[in-house]
């Protein structure tokens, strides 16, 4: 994971609240699946107690995921890029000379975003449109492939 994120306010907020109710709420759950399926008896082959066990360490695995994150959390603000691409941008590309548009939101995956893909910064996309502006063309490798991007729109 990279030493820092940025993310928008809306997504701190969200996973600080995903983080608090799985600390709380979440553990006090699955800790009583977890005793009642041990009252059931014999746990070498107790199907619950196992599903539960499973369950708390995904939810353990998630809870330290939120936490690396929110530690190494920066909040950016949206838009605030003066017309180039920066995290927290939605920008409008056609690929290849296409002749259809397609919306991203360029920032860390845990954006989740209802009308529009999320492109990680990183990522070969992500990182050749920072920095791009409207009428720009880009180019980034994919598999070996070479591909090319044109910027329409920064939001």
């Amino acid at each position: 994971m990279p030493d820092q994120q940025e993310l928008s306010q809306e997504a701190h907020d969200r996973l600080k609240t995903e983080l608090d109710e799985l600390t709380g709420e979440g553990r006090i759950e699955i800790a009583r699946k977890i005793e009642a399926a041990r009252m059931l008896g014999d746990l070498s082959e107790n199907g619950d107690y196992h599903a539960a066990k499973d369950q708390q360490g995904k939810m353990e695995a998630r809870i330290r995921h939120l936490q690396g994150i929110l530690r190494d959390a920066t909040i950016v603000e949206a838009g605030a890029s003066g017309g180039t691409v920066g995290v927290g941008s939605v920008v409008e590309v056609r690929f290849g000379g296409d002749s259809e548009t397609e919306h991203y939101l360029v920032g860390s995956i845990e954006e989740r975003h209802a009308t529009h893909q999320v492109v990680s910064p990183g990522s070969p996309l992500g990182s050749s449109l920072m920095g791009a502006s409207a009428g720009d063309v880009r180019s980034y490798e994919v598999g070996g492939r070479s591909m090319k991007v044109e910027v329409v729109a920064v939001q």
